[in-house]
């Protein structure tokens, strides 16, 4: 397998990573919901212990749309999604506490580190999408910030982007696959 293969091989099996940007936008609505009918605190929990079940809720929806939601044991590319997990990591370790200090910060900070962990995604698929989902993730979470919204705001706004982007990456993921075809 080349590179280029392998990207291939990681959008069939995963459906071009929509459906973890999907399982990650449900995370991101249901803490935002959560949020608004209980305490900040439960909010920012539902976040974290709801992305525990982003990657198996991923592998669900794959297999329910066809996709094997495993890739080639040979992909050369499947460490990369582990790999970008001390991002994430971090930028939860940041997010907690400064919440200490200043609660509101929780969730745009949470958006800078998905954002910029979705960089790395575009190599991961090859789907120049991820740019641009790392980036208004990225500006969401500044523009939360200087804006000064209310805590919960940011977790509906990273939910909404990532339920778009979903249906956006799934479109050419099909497109893609239709044209190889």
């Amino acid at each position: 397998m080349n590179f280029v293969e392998f990207q291939k091989n990681m959008r069939g099996a995963y459906v071009g990573g929509a459906t973890g940007v999907l399982a990650s936008g449900i995370v991101w609505i249901l803490a935002g919901a959560i949020g608004t009918y209980s305490s900040s605190l439960t909010a920012m929990l539902a976040l974290f212990f709801g992305g525990m079940f982003i990657f198996p809720l991923s592998i669900l929806f794959s297999k329910l749309l066809s996709a094997s939601g495993k890739h080639d044991s040979k992909n050369k590319l499947g460490p990369l999604a582990l790999e970008t997990l001390p991002t994430l990591f971090g930028g939860l370790l940041v997010a907690f506490y400064v919440a200490q200090f200043k609660l509101e910060l929780f969730f745009p900070i949470m958006l800078l580190a998905i954002g910029a962990r979705y960089f790395s995604f575009q190599t991961l698929y090859g789907l120049k999408e991820y740019w641009i989902l790392g980036a208004a993730l990225i500006f969401a979470g500044i523009s939360c910030t200087v804006l000064s919204l209310p805590f919960i705001s940011g977790a509906f706004i990273g939910g909404a982007l990532e339920l778009i982007f979903a249906l956006i990456i799934f479109r050419k993921t099909q497109a893609v696959v239709s044209a190889a075809a």
